[in-house]
């Protein structure tokens, strides 16, 4: 297969750990559907693309996020004039479905049909549960996103045609065998192309550790994530596009990619079970379970979005549910009652907060986060506390290397620091 050189160079120098390439890294923004192979184009972006000539009009595989629609278009037909005949969902994220648009106006425009949107069956209840839940996904990633004008959708473009467990759709010259797997979602499709033996890998692949344990989203699937990574390694592919993160070429890539991104989660899972069904609580688990050693220098496992702490907090609520084995957090008191006891034993708030910094300057940052919390619970008027809280979390959030813990010590931090300054 041949390929564009400067894409190829750049994803070699991406798998060798010279150069981002993961789910906040290399974008080529600007360089618009790039080609990797015969009739099949990669338009770079948050998240990737997939195009696909097959003669017989042009097939998309994810059509990128709400903000990028009519760029896609632009770039998208800078490559082919093909009509689209199909687009296919990885999955109902935002950033993989809301490109469709402008093709629908276009195919109303010229008088032809529409484009068919394929997805899992499973997409249409994320949508409803999308609208249902709209002001809190807003506030959610605003907060593990740092964008605080970002505002949720409420609009969809549903799917024409679902699936259960697969579908296979030929168009022109290429076959695409979808089919459904669950990991980061429960609605995911992975396509199969085997004339050109491209993979298309959604979100299951995507140049950093498995966001398998997002602490402010639904439920993750880690083992039957590890599943799915395990039927498409056996699949031989010879080109891997993911939807973030640059493309791998090479049979023998792809399949090391696959199958150790799968044994990193069967790992945590295996731990985690282990110490479950002998009795442990929650809290000893996520101290004593860790990733394989031997596969932490991989590029496309490194923590940067999701952690492995988060993954085995998300395996104990998979098989274990919400009540953590501690006693006094079955029915808790509420935190401003618990923060007011323990501020009174320590003679005052500020005497918690004062804790909270000598902790913080000893290098104990998870210790200092829970007395800067406790302080301003019990004293949330107070804005020296807050100015503590805010230190401690703002220290914190450098420290951090994954986005969603950044995302959530910032946001605290934030908060603290606006509740600290004098009033105009």
């Amino acid at each position: 297969m041949t390929t564009s050189p400067s894409l190829a160079e750049h994803a070699d120098e991406v798998w060798h750990g010279r150069a981002e390439g993961g789910v906040f890294g290399f974008t080529a923004a600007g360089r618009g559907v790039q080609d990797v192979a015969p009739g099949i184009g990669w338009r770079a972006g948050f998240g990737n693309v997939a195009a696909f000539r097959t003669g017989d009009g042009l097939v998309l595989f994810d059509t990128g996020n709400p903000g990028d629609a009519a760029r896609l278009h632009a770039d998208v037909r800078a490559w082919t004039a093909e009509p689209l005949t199909e687009a296919i969902y990885s999955h109902g994220h935002i950033d993989h479905v809301f490109g469709v648009d402008p093709f629908d106006a276009e195919a109303d425009e010229l008088g032809r049909p529409r484009p068919t949107v394929i997805a899992h069956e499973a997409v249409l209840d994320r949508f409803d549960r999308y609208v249902l839940t709209n002001g809190y996904n807003t506030v959610v990633n605003r907060r593990q996103f740092q964008q605080p004008d970002l505002t949720w959708p409420s609009r969809f473009r549903l799917p024409d045609r679902t699936y259960r467990d697969s579908l296979t759709l030929v168009r022109g010259e290429l076959t695409f065998e979808l089919f459904h797997a669950k990991g980061e979602t429960d609605d995911a499709t992975v396509a199969w192309i085997p004339e050109r033996r491209t993979l298309c890998a959604g979100d299951l692949f995507i140049w950093v550790a498995p966001n398998a344990g997002n602490p402010q989203k639904v439920q993750r699937y880690p083992a039957e994530w590890a599943r799915a990574l395990r039927r498409m390694a056996a699949l031989d592919a010879e080109t891997l596009l993911p939807a973030h993160g640059v493309p791998i070429f090479g049979a023998a890539r792809v399949r090391q990619a696959l199958e150790e991104t799968a044994e990193w989660l069967e790992s945590l899972v295996e731990q985690t079970l282990a110490l479950l069904n002998a009795g442990a609580r929650l809290d000893e688990i996520v101290r004593e379970v860790r990733p394989p050693a031997h596969l932490a220098g991989r590029p496309y496992l490194r923590p940067l979005y999701d952690e492995p702490e988060f993954v085995v907090r998300n395996i104990w609520r998979r098989y274990g549910g919400w009540y953590d084995g501690n006693p006094a957090t079955l029915k808790p008191a509420p935190d401003a009652v618990l923060a007011g006891a323990l501020a009174g034993l320590a003679g005052g708030p500020h005497r918690l907060a004062d804790a909270a910094s000598s902790a913080a300057a000893a290098g104990d940052l998870r210790l200092a986060g829970h007395l800067a919390e406790l302080a301003v619970l019990a004293a949330p008027d107070d804005p020296a506390l807050h100015a503590v809280r805010a230190a401690v979390f703002g220290a914190r959030a450098e420290q951090e290397r994954s986005v969603m813990a950044r995302g959530v010590f910032r946001w605290a931090a934030a908060e603290s620091r606006r509740l600290a300054a004098p009033p105009d």
